[in-house]
């Protein structure tokens, strides 16, 4: 069985602040999930589920290397140029890959951490 339409689910620490990132920041639209404490941000096939969870642990203190999302998209060089403009944090610059893909990295206002890519052929 094929899986279809993966959505990342993650806890924010201010959900309000979080909203305004993702739609201003990284292009998603806003959507109000029936509940004061989630909201699910969507760009395309990309779906993020995300909580209002002020106690959690905050991302940049796990102290990995891991990544909540890697996204495969159609024009990297246009995401890119594009997310710079609306002033995302960099984490990986733009750079073709040895394993084919053409990469960036970006770290969300919380601290989670996302990857976009498109193959090189």
């Amino acid at each position: 069985m094929p899986l279809t339409r993966p959505r990342y689910v993650l806890a924010v620490p201010d959900l309000a602040r979080s909203e305004a990132y993702y739609r201003d920041v990284l292009g998603f639209a806003v959507h109000d999930m029936g509940d004061p404490g989630w909201r699910w941000f969507e760009r395309d096939a990309c779906v993020i589920m995300a909580g209002d969870c002020p106690d959690a642990l905050p991302p940049a203190q796990l102290g990995d290397h891991n990544y909540f999302a890697y996204v495969q998209v159609n024009d990297i060089d246009a995401l890119h140029a594009e997310l710079a403009g609306r002033g995302a944090e960099f984490i990986k610059p733009l750079r073709n890959e040895p394993w084919g893909m053409r990469e960036f990295g970006v770290r969300t206002l919380d601290g989670h951490r996302m990857m976009f890519g498109q193959p090189l052929a």
